[in-house]
């Protein structure tokens, strides 16, 4: 059972990523680079391939997340675009086009009584998403983030 999320308890780690993938192509990028220099006088064309090879699978797992976690910050802003034209008269839509992608992100642990609220402090004050976190009363998890 996931650990009750609130301000304190919501990031999220991907273990397969962050505890095995990544660490294991750190390491064999550390091992060709060592493995290279110990042997640069034999075949240079290949240790320079294996340090490239290692290098393009670190950055690979990389930009893989970045491509998810960009994917999700998307569906994440049309959800809670969603969510605010079904909470917010015309006129309040109007003033809370103006948040951002990450202030959005962060308004959607707010609960739907205080959404409208949160959304017009968090324009007129500009606040960062750690402070739109921060005044939330009531958490709404989502648990889906990877």
């Amino acid at each position: 059972m996931p650990q009750e999320q609130s301000f304190q308890h919501h990031a999220k780690l991907d273990p397969l990523t962050h505890y095995v993938l990544v660490p294991i192509f750190f390491v064999n990028m550390i091992v060709a680079t060592v493995w290279a220099w110990q042997h640069r006088t034999h075949h240079p064309l290949h240790n320079a391939w294996m340090i490239v090879m290692a290098t393009a699978l670190l950055l690979l797992t990389a930009k893989l997340r970045f491509y998810a976690l960009g994917n999700q910050n998307r569906i994440i802003r049309l959800e809670e675009r969603l969510r605010l034209a079904s909470l917010c008269t015309p006129s309040e839509l109007v003033e809370l086009d103006s948040l951002t992608t990450r202030q959005l992100i962060a308004l959607r642990f707010a609960s739907n009584p205080e959404l409208p609220a949160l959304a017009r402090r968090a324009v007129r004050e500009n606040l960062e998403p750690k402070a739109i976190k921060a005044a939330i009363q009531s958490w709404r998890a989502d648990h889906q983030r990877v």
